[in-house]
């Protein structure tokens, strides 16, 4: 009875509000063992997300990635990795843990696992603790916080072992938060198309020469995955006023990209995360409009070899805004 009630409340609060942050784990294999795309199905696919409590939607692909779009976030995969993403109230590292099963450690070489702090955490089925508790079960790793606790931050848990990533593994993270009214309102506009979010976001300049797949949610929201060869970008969009927030992650240079997304956005705050960019400060600073102000910055070398760098820019404002009235019988999850 207590557990029926639990998913009464959270049904009721997840049906006011959608949770954008994502949860992401990365996972290299031995390719020589195995290959994700030539040796698995897509049956295999679909039931790893089933076990996050998510589904395939749809999938495009190419001879060296299969990008699927889910109905929380991505899955990409490679011949010797891949890399999956979910938002809302699912549980990636059972994802994960179904991996490490049916594959076996011995031909995993490293897994990364990441979550950020969410909108409304305590409505979350775990935390990170909880999750790398599990994942402890398998591997022995270390796990670091990027970010101020009592602002933007990401946990990031790595296999601790003999393995050495790339230093041309290169990957990057653009979050906004509190996106423009003008952004807002144009997104969650009813009856909006795919090929109308594209030409507002400007995605087909942008991403010219990869192949795309995108999908808008009801009432709203907003997915696309594009490939070309092995570069990969995915944004998703979760376009609420009252917790706007878009999450772009690619292994292409979003820092170099961010002047264009911030024009058309113009959020609030933004976080900056990068995998092995060793010039990340330099860019940041050519890049990044100088109206934003940097409040945190982290930077940590992980014994994997990789080089995480974290920075999150706050937008001053220059007028006030009215406080929000709340419904106190319907947004009980809010106060």
């Amino acid at each position: 009875m207590y557990l029926l009630v639990i998913s009464c409340i959270l049904t009721r609060i997840y049906s006011l509000f959608f949770e954008g942050s994502e949860k992401k784990a990365e996972i290299i294999i031995d390719a020589k063992q195995v290959s994700l795309i030539d040796d698995l199905a897509d049956s295999f696919w679909q039931a790893l997300v089933q076990c996050c409590n998510a589904k395939i939607l749809s999938k495009i692909e190419n001879d060296g990635c299969k990008a699927f779009l889910l109905s929380e976030s991505s899955l990409f995969v490679w011949h010797d990795r891949l890399l999956i993403l979910t938002c809302g109230n699912t549980r990636l590292v059972h994802s994960v843990e179904y991996f490490i099963q049916q594959l076996g450690m011995n031909k995993i070489q490293q897994i990364t696992y990441q979550r950020k702090n969410e909108y409304f955490a305590h409505a979350q089925l775990s935390s990170f603790g909880d999750d790398i508790t599990l994942l402890g079960k398998y591997v022995a790793g270390k796990a670091f916080r990027f970010g101020e606790l009592d602002g933007h931050h990401n946990y990031i848990f790595h296999q601790d072992n003999n393995f050495q990533v790339s230093k041309e593994d290169k990957t990057y993270e653009l979050i906004a938060y509190q996106i423009c009214q003008k952004a807002s309102e144009k997104l969650t506009t009813v009856g909006l198309n795919p090929h109308e979010i594209r030409a507002f976001l400007q995605l087909d300049r942008l991403l010219a020469g990869f192949i795309l797949d995108d999908f808008v949610f009801e009432p709203f929201g907003y997915s696309i995955n594009a490939i070309k060869g092995l570069q990969y970008l995915t944004i998703h969009i979760t376009p609420q006023a009252n917790s706007s927030y878009v999450s772009i992650q690619a292994n292409i240079n979003l820092i170099t990209l961010a002047p264009e997304f911030l024009r058309i956005l113009a959020p609030k705050s933004i976080d900056l995360l990068s995998f092995n960019e060793l010039e990340f400060s330099e860019l940041a600073q050519q890049y990044i409009p100088k109206a934003y102000i940097s409040k945190s910055l982290f930077q940590q070398h992980l014994s994997n070899n990789s080089l995480v760098s974290f920075a999150n820019y706050i937008l001053p404002q220059t007028s006030f805004s009215s406080a929000e009235l709340l419904d106190i019988k319907g947004q009980r999850h809010a106060l």
